[in-house]
């Protein structure tokens, strides 16, 4: 009886302590993903192998700009990364830009806030 109350004691700390552990990492997950976009002129979530991010960073390399890019493939918490940008934004595709804080979108986005001059705005009011 007493091992039995043991055992089911430790297990429910190693519940909890496990629900409270995978709390902690994706908070910390989110902390990352507002760091990155609030400690960069322009943050840039991307995958390595995405034809949209690469139109887009070509984009970006067009007018000289080097932004901070975070390659989800290329990250073990990229899946939880995106769902942070689903609760942020309501989009988990990429790429995702954000200028000075701002979300400006995906490639077709971007490109639209380049022809109307409205990225260009972002970038000179840093």
């Amino acid at each position: 009886m007493m091992r039995s109350m043991v055992v089911t004691l430790s297990f429910a700390i190693l519940v909890f302590w496990n629900e409270q552990v995978q709390v902690e990492a994706s908070n910390s997950v989110s902390a990352f993903v507002q760091n990155v976009i609030f400690s960069n002129r322009i943050a840039f979530f991307s995958k390595s192998y995405c034809p949209y991010c690469l139109r887009a960073k070509r984009m970006l390399a067009e007018l000289n700009e080097k932004p901070f890019v975070v390659e989800l493939d290329l990250r073990d918490d990229g899946y939880q990364i995106q769902s942070v940008l689903l609760d942020l934004i309501g989009r988990r595709t990429v790429p995702q830009v954000f200028v000075n804080g701002k979300h400006i979108g995906g490639s077709d986005d971007l490109s639209a806030a380049i022809q109307s001059g409205e990225l260009q705005k972002l970038l000179s009011s840093s």
